[in-house]
Formats: C-alpha cells, structure tokens, sequence
C-alpha cells in the first residue's frame, strides 16, 4: 500500500477561460496558480494541448510553459501533453531544448497522440488527414534521436535540443498507451480526469509488461484525477458544479468558458447526458480534508501508483488556491 506522505502531487493545468475573463488575464491566472503550488510543495505543473475551445487557452503549449517556468524557480514544468501528431518531431526537440536551456533540469516533456481538438481542426493543424497510419512508437524514437547527443553527426540537428536532459512522459487514456510505455520502459500517465473507464486495467497491463530501460528501472505511474477540496464536504461539492458544466458542456458540443456555480444548469442534462457525465467523473475526489484523505488512502491501496496529478476546475480564484492548499495538506 502506498504512504500518502510519499506521493508525489502535481498539478495539470488546461488554462480554463472563466466566463468574463480575457486570454490575458487568463494566462495570469495561471501564473499565479503555478507560483501557488510552488509555494505548497506540488512536484510539476503540467499544461495540455488544445486547439479551437472558448474554454480552453493552452494551445501554444511550449510558450505557455516557458512564461509559467519564467515566473517559478524550482517547480518542474512541462506538456502533460504535447499532441505529437500535430508537430514535426524536429520542432518538438528544437522547442523543449530551449526550454531545458532555459530553465535546466525543470522540464518535462509528456506526449500524446490524441489530436486535443475535433477532426476538423486536426486536419488543418496536421495539414491534411494522412495520418491512419502514424506510428507514434516511431515518431517517440525519431524525437529521441534528436535529443540524443550522439546525433551530432547527422545533416539534421536539434539546436537546441541534442544533448538537452527532458525526461518523457508516455501519456494515455486507454490500454493502447499502456502497452507502448511499458515497452519502451518509459513514465505512464493516464488521464483519468476524462477517461477513467480504462485505468485499472491500463495500469495493471503497465506493471505486467513493464521492460526497464535507460530510463526507469520500475514503473512509474501518474494518475491524473479530478481534485476540489473545501473546508466542508458541501462548499466543495458546490464548487464542483463547475467542473460538471464544464464536462456537460464537453458532451453537448459546447465550448464555453467556465461558469461560476450558481449560473450552471446542470439539471437540463439528458439522461443519455448524465450517465456520460457519470461516466466520464468517475475519477474525482470532492471533499473536505477528511473526506480526501479517506478516499485518497483507499484510491492508492486499490491503484499503487507513484504521483497524484491534480485536475481542480474551480472558477472562483480564491477557492482554487485553497483547494490546492488543503490537497498539498492531505499529501503532507
């Protein structure tokens, strides 16, 4: 069973828009959110990929963690993840050596090969929809050869890039993943804040057929869950009504930004709607410190996994920074 006092904890950050808020102030708010759990103690702070959401402003991932790891100073920052099939593998090594240039040994680098956006618009990011026979696997070896200082002979360079120490993350929210990151010996992180219908047993496929490499010598696995924590069960459950809409949004094909609780209209769901919202929350922790610290306990003795990743889609600024305080105090 794990200690939760030797969990890592981290943070996954979309850039969530609120409603009345600008891009600017948005990218602030992030900012401030990441020095916020510097201060507490967090391990990482991730930002993911997604293109053509009014709720979502993380599309530029890299330059987003450069200004999030340029107002830090020690907390590890990175892609949880970059879209790999959305990106020439050179641009992603040119990209993330600058960063680990910039702010050495803070860097990560997860991947996925999920486009983070609809078809239409991966189309036009991709440049067309030749991409039924990409070969992630491939293309995590021609990104690592890049990295690989050994390429310095090759007429294509990563600069910078070659040399650069970016650990990388295999990301996932199905069993596919699962299986290419044990393979390749590499850190597993699934996303169980959308996709948590597969997680047990991607995680269980993940130490069964886990090969160490140059890079782990065990599995490593960061379960990523939804998180809202307040001084009382039902302040937190209220702050959670957010989070539902934004899900409900999600389902409906309607991307807004996020709304304060008491403007969200989760009863117009359908019954189709929420037993897809249902299914979609099953990995969500809401709660008061007690509360968290049950489930939490009871989540790592059935899952054994190494690091917590918090998902917390609060719109009230100063209830999120509580959150991430009384997280950080149920891992301590």
């Amino acid at each position: 069973m794990r200690d939760l006092n030797k969990i890592k904890y981290s943070v996954l950050d979309l850039a969530y828009v609120r409603e009345g808020d600008s891009i600017h102030q948005t990218f602030k708010n992030t900012l401030t959110n990441a020095q916020t759990a510097e201060n507490l103690g967090y391990t990482r702070y991730w930002l993911s990929e997604h293109h053509n959401m009014q709720n979502v402003a993380s599309a530029a991932t890299s330059i987003l963690i450069g200004y999030v790891a340029g107002g830090t100073t020690k907390i590890r920052v990175g892609s949880g993840g970059i879209m790999l099939p959305n990106h020439t593998t050179l641009s992603v090594a040119e990209q993330f050596g600058t960063l680990e240039s910039l702010y050495p040994n803070r860097i990560d680098l997860g991947l996925g090969r999920a486009p983070g956006t609809d078809q239409l618009t991966a189309s036009v990011l991709r440049r067309g929809n030749n991409f039924m026979n990409y070969n992630f696997e491939d293309e995590i070896h021609g990104l690592l050869n890049y990295f690989n200082p050994d390429n310095n002979i090759s007429k294509v360079r990563a600069i910078p890039g070659e040399g650069a120490n970016v650990p990388l993350y295999i990301l996932g929210s199905s069993t596919d993943s699962a299986f290419l990151a044990a393979k390749l010996g590499m850190p597993y992180a699934f996303a169980g804040h959308f996709a948590p219908q597969q997680f047990y047993n991607a995680v269980k496929i993940y130490r069964t057929h886990f090969k160490a490499s140059e890079y782990l010598d065990k599995p490593y696995i960061i379960a990523c869950v939804n998180v809202i924590a307040a001084e009382t069960d039902e302040d937190a459950h209220y702050l959670s009504m957010s989070m539902y809409q934004g899900f409900l949004n999600i389902i409906s094909d309607k991307r807004q930004p996020i709304v304060s609780p008491d403007k969200t209209n989760l009863e117009a769901a359908s019954p189709e709607q929420k037993y897809i919202l249902e299914s979609m929350t099953g990995l969500s922790f809401i709660g008061n410190y007690d509360s968290l610290k049950t489930s939490f306990d009871k989540f790592l003795n059935d899952a054994e996994v190494d690091e917590i990743m918090v998902s917390s889609n609060i719109y009230d600024k100063e209830a999120k920074m509580n959150s991430y305080k009384i997280i950080s105090e149920v891992f301590n």
